[in-house]
């Protein structure tokens, strides 16, 4: 029996192709993978970590099948967490984005997210590794926002068709 963790990584969690000589079960590692993109579906609370570890399914080492079982042992600890849609009278769209600067440490590229709520709601999100090389934490904060600002013109016109002024 597993404990539950109160985080889907470690804070500051860093990972490389060359993590750790031993070699885990890639078969196993890319089901799991698979499995947790299904569920973070449902589940942008573990997106990041997901979208990160996802990178290594080629040649998972033993230290990123360890981060994976985190993961699980993370859902294990919110199984009640998930999204809840209720009747809303705001009809606002927020939205949040993020980048981690040089996070990945094979290439330096950066990992951009953000996420949208309209009223109460989180209704969309994304984590992705940018395609090019930052020169500072400010640009590769510029991209992130420039994602969601793109993403942002299309929920807003999607909201439009649909009647929310």
């Amino acid at each position: 029996m597993c404990k539950a963790v109160s985080t889907p990584l470690c804070t500051g969690a860093k990972f490389s192709v060359a993590d750790g000589a031993k070699k885990a079960n890639g078969q196993l590692y890319r089901s799991i993978i698979g499995s947790l993109l299904y569920l973070a579906a449902t589940r942008p609370n573990i997106m990041f970590a997901t979208s990160l570890l996802s990178r290594f399914m080629q040649n998972p080492s033993e230290v990123h099948f360890i981060a994976v079982k985190r993961i699980l042992k993370y859902v294990k600890g919110t199984v009640n967490f998930g999204l809840i849609y209720m009747k809303q009278n705001s009809s606002q769209l927020l939205g949040f984005s993020d980048s981690d600067w040089a996070g990945f440490l094979d290439d330096s590229k950066s990992t951009r997210d953000f996420c949208f709520s309209f009223g109460s709601v989180v209704f969309g999100w994304s984590s992705k590794k940018q395609q090019v090389v930052t020169q500072s934490t400010a640009e590769a904060e510029y991209i992130a926002c420039a994602a969601a600002a793109d993403h942002a013109l299309w929920l807003r016109k999607l909201l439009d068709e649909l009647g929310f002024k």
